[in-house]
């Protein structure tokens, strides 16, 4: 009886909607249309697995990721890589001093002198980096503490910061630029390498500052106020950030192309890691004769003006020397996750074609079995 009286009406369709409804009104049925793709009745094709498509598929996976995985980890191993760090833990760390008594609201910088040797020469061009541990760049809030249209020289953007800046927007009632966390906790320490010759000589090694940034975000991404002239003019009404000792106008006044809001150093600061421990491009050391290493081997001082605490947070800073190859940076999980899939495709391949010779009960005699 309820079943009668439920849905045969309704998912009859419209004849016994007019029916109930004395032809007032048509129910609408809730059937799907009786086409091909709503009834699922297009054609369709479904791989039948077979020994035959199997085990091939498996050795050829395993021919081929075997010898790009011992390519990739070769070239990664052929890397040269030297990393130091002077964060100043250690009682005889030569930064030992300035990391115990600097802070932010230190007035002067503290100047330390780590020296080093290179073992091995370093060929072609050499890429200096910073590195930080502990700095969780990736937290939510940090990451969203910016503002792009400020940093994209938008004069409105510039005189009144997003909201998302907070509490760096604002200091002392004038805006901040650049405003945000991001931006507040720049990187600063200055790094100088000098080479000791044979003769105890302290030669300069030059360190090249332009380049180091993505070229979108150099050329498309930050942009001063009003041009990159006269940027004294364009930032009145500004202030710095809280942790800056001086304003952005001023992070490289003698190079109109790496100054304010296009300075190199800041643009790459603003690019947030993804792990707590990263390393970012502080410096390129270029190649200059093909007959002598960039990099020979000896001795070495490395002069740091120490400007960023990070034992408040058991963070680490360490200086990074490394070259490059045709697939970048110094990496050998790539290699060698291709060589992991790639043995154990082969090696199950071996076993399923074991298996399958000794439990294939299949007849293959073309007699007709009794």
């Amino acid at each position: 009886m309820m079943a009668s009286s439920y849905n045969a009406k309704e998912e009859d369709g419209p004849n016994s909607g007019a029916s109930n409804n004395g032809g007032a009104g048509v129910v609408k049925s809730k059937k799907p249309d009786n086409t091909a793709f709503k009834q699922q009745r297009l054609p369709a094709w479904q791989p039948i697995l077979t020994a035959g498509t199997v085990l091939p598929a498996f050795f050829v996976i395993g021919l081929i990721f075997i010898p790009i995985g011992i390519g990739l980890f070769v070239s990664s191993n052929n890397i040269k890589e030297f990393e130091i760090d002077y964060t100043g833990v250690d009682l005889n760390n030569p930064c030992y001093n300035c990391a115990k008594n600097f802070s932010w609201n230190s007035t002067t910088p503290c100047l330390c002198s780590v020296p080093f040797t290179l073992e091995q020469p370093f060929e072609s061009n050499v890429f200096m980096y910073y590195g930080l541990s502990n700095f969780y760049q990736n937290h939510r809030r940090y990451v969203k503490s910016r503002d792009d249209s400020q940093l994209n020289g938008d004069q409105s953007a510039l005189k009144n910061p997003s909201k998302e800046c907070e509490p760096y927007r604002t200091s002392e009632g004038q805006p901040i630029a650049p405003c945000g966390a991001i931006a507040n906790s720049l990187f600063n320490d200055t790094l100088e390498l000098y080479y000791i010759d044979s003769n105890g000589t302290k030669n300069t090694i030059p360190l090249v500052k332009k380049g180091i940034a993505w070229w979108t975000d150099k050329h498309v991404k930050f942009r001063n106020p009003g041009g990159n002239n006269n940027l004294t003019v364009a930032f009145q009404g500004t202030s710095k950030p809280v942790n800056w000792r001086k304003p952005v106008y001023e992070l490289d006044p003698s190079d109109p192309e790496n100054n304010g809001f296009i300075n190199e150093d800041f643009i790459v600061w603003m690019r947030t890691a993804a792990l707590p421990t990263f390393r970012k491009l502080y410096r390129i050391i270029q190649k200059k004769s093909s007959t002598t290493p960039t990099l020979p081997s000896g001795k070495y001082i490395l002069d740091i003006t120490y400007n960023y605490p990070v034992l408040s947070f058991d963070g680490r800073k360490r200086m990074i020397l490394s070259t490059i190859s045709w697939m970048g940076g110094k990496n050998p999980f790539l290699g060698i996750a291709y060589i992991t899939v790639g043995s154990i495709c082969f090696f199950l391949g071996v076993v399923l074609l074991i298996i399958h010779h000794k439990y294939d009960t299949r007849n293959n005699s073309p007699d007709i079995p009794n």
